[in-house]
């Protein structure tokens, strides 16, 4: 039976990072929240929504009211909001939960309106290198984590906000995706061996993504939000990828 309503993908929006003009891009993402029309039924947050997030027992971080009170409404009005931890927003514990929304773990696959969707932000699925595995494993390591929080946050958040622009300055040229022989595709080839799975949704990669499977599945990965602002739609029948 399919769904009467919408269901939306975001992801690596970034906000926060001080390249180009971070406040027309959380103006943006404030305003294609508000957009989504009454009858949208999920919002999906594919990870790197913040380029870097880092919250304390007792301390967040400061700013994106716009944001927070446009997710708020959306979740009042009976949407239901899931978020994916990306690489550079993993470091988020309970707020979000507290504020409405769902932690969801890579890969996840769920039904929507009769079709089966696989989704994620996208790091680390597949056969990746193993400099980026051991990096994206320290991420996620409970030591390394309470270690960090022993940083008092003026330090803590000038360290991760440094780290995380020095390393969008230094790729001078846009991500080439390599067709199938991306981990991410064989990741897909591979998950559709066993699963049966209509669409595949990621972001990460930067770069925008649609393509036929082997399998008969598509695969659609979401551009960030630097220059643009682009989302996927899924209206209970097909999915279409768009920009605000």
């Amino acid at each position: 039976m399919k769904q009467s309503g919408y269901t939306y993908f975001v992801s690596d929006v970034h906000l926060g990072l001080q390249v180009n003009d971070p406040a027309d891009r959380e103006r943006r993402f404030a305003g294609f929240l508000r957009s989504l029309p009454e009858n949208t039924e999920a919002l999906y947050l594919l990870g790197d929504i913040w380029d870097f997030w880092y919250e304390y027992r007792d301390v967040v971080p400061k700013g994106y009211v716009r944001v927070f009170s446009a997710l708020q409404d959306l979740m009042d009005r009976g949407v239901k909001v899931y978020f994916f931890q990306g690489n550079h927003d993993v470091w988020t514990y309970s707020y979000f939960e507290e504020l409405g929304m769902k932690k969801l773990q890579q890969p996840y696959k769920v039904e929507i309106g009769g079709r089966v969707f696989c989704l994620g932000h996208g790091d680390g699925l597949g056969p990746v290198p193993f400099g980026y595995r051991f990096l994206r494993g320290l991420f996620h390591n409970r030591v390394a984590q309470f270690l960090f929080s022993l940083l008092h946050p003026w330090i803590a958040f000038r360290f991760g906000n440094g780290w995380s622009r020095g390393n969008r300055l230094a790729r001078h040229e846009e991500y080439v995706f390599k067709g199938m022989d991306e981990p991410l595709c064989r990741f897909a080839e591979a998950y559709s061996a066993e699963n049966k799975v209509d669409y595949f949704i990621f972001g990460h990669y930067h770069v925008p993504v649609d393509m036929s499977l082997p399998s008969g599945a598509r695969l659609l990965v979401l551009k960030d939000w630097m220059e643009s602002s682009p989302y996927i739609c899924f209206d209970g029948t097909e999915v279409h990828m768009l920009s605000f």
